[in-house]
């Protein structure tokens, strides 16, 4: 494949870090696509987080980014998992102008005595329990929320139930990542990759809209109940995201425009301008007071260490420290 065979708006490159939106019209689906660098290194190195704590965390950021990006109003989209696996926690936050931030929790004893086999497999660390998904659109709107059962499974077979069941829209993911090893002036470095995409299934084709079984539709009475999965467009596309490779969703020399061009080139594909994102927390100190501020005397105390507050954000792990006298001053520490 050589680039004088790609179209002009496939040959600029999204890069790392941004979410390119794409559209196949004759099959009648729509996607996104990512490859992620730096800014999901720096998500995974505010942690000294195990490879195969990362390797997750990083898999749950990607789904995480490529669902998030697809909504058309100014909110947030949170993937949190619980689970009685080894990593028991797992919370990412997407907002739309294009932040992230992440966090694991685990139990460090049980991810020793795992064997490297299965710290590579994501559904032993996960083992049971549940996985949400949360659409908040701030304002005091409604927030929207689907739950799915965790049984040992990966986070791309999770999401195909949570779209079979939730959403009832046909939905292929792909998510790999990759740990990146150079070596340079300063010796051995080390750095996290990863890519995804998520193709759905979106007939606009009276024709194709007709044959749908779905809940919630009438289907004509002249016409033959098909499910979704019988229609030739849709097995199709599924049938050409399930030939994606691990290695083409991480390799910066495969781009994602490249990629959907392998994909989808005899049928058409036509992308969309791409969606940066990038590592930024919404803790502050401000915040943090704010929430001291709330405590009880008892509470402050409680709080209290060596004649300060430290409290530590989970999500970038930045600490704060504050005098505990200084919440009695503005009013704070009443008693219980």
């Amino acid at each position: 494949m050589t680039d004088a065979a790609i179209p002009a708006d496939l040959q600029a490159p999204a890069g790392d870090d941004a979410v390119r939106p794409f559209a196949v019209q004759p099959l009648d689906v729509r996607g996104r696509a990512i490859q992620m660098g730096p800014e999901l290194d720096a998500l995974l190195k505010r942690h000294d987080y195990p490879p195969a704590v990362s390797r997750l965390l990083a898999e749950a950021i990607v789904l995480t980014t490529l669902l998030g990006s697809s909504l058309k109003f100014e909110g947030r989209f949170t993937l949190q998992t619980e689970t009685d696996g080894v990593v028991d926690m797992l919370v990412v936050d997407y907002r739309t102008d294009g932040s992230l931030r992440a966090y694991a929790r685990f139990d460090e004893e049980r991810l020793a005595a795992a064997t490297e086999a299965e710290a590579r497999r994501a559904g032993v660390l996960l083992g049971t329990g549940t996985m949400a998904m949360t659409i908040d659109q701030g304002g005091g709107a409604q927030r929207y929320q689907g739950i799915v059962a965790l049984e040992g499974e990966s986070l791309e077979s999770v999401a195909h139930t949570y779209f079979h069941q939730s959403e009832q829209i046909p939905t292929r993911v792909r998510l790999a990542v990759a740990e990146v090893q150079e070596r340079g002036e300063d010796g051995l470095t080390t750095s996290w990759r990863a890519g995804g995409i998520v193709v759905q299934f979106l007939p606009r084709s009276p024709e194709r809209a007709r044959q749908q079984d779905l809940p919630g539709g009438d289907v004509p009475d002249d016409v033959e109940p098909h499910t979704v999965d019988e229609d030739d467009a849709w097995r199709e596309a599924r049938a050409l995201v399930d030939t994606v490779e691990d290695i083409e969703l991480t390799d910066p020399d495969v781009s994602v425009e490249r990629l959907l061009f392998r994909l989808f080139n005899e049928r058409g594909v036509r992308v969309f301008a791409a969606q940066p994102v990038r590592e930024a927390c919404s803790c502050s100190r401000e915040r943090v007071h704010g929430v001291l501020a709330g405590f009880t005397a008892d509470e402050i105390a409680e709080s209290t260490e060596d004649g300060r507050i430290t409290v530590r954000c989970e999500f970038c792990n930045r600490g704060y420290e504050f005098d505990p006298a200084q919440f009695t001053a503005d009013g704070g520490g009443a008693a219980a």
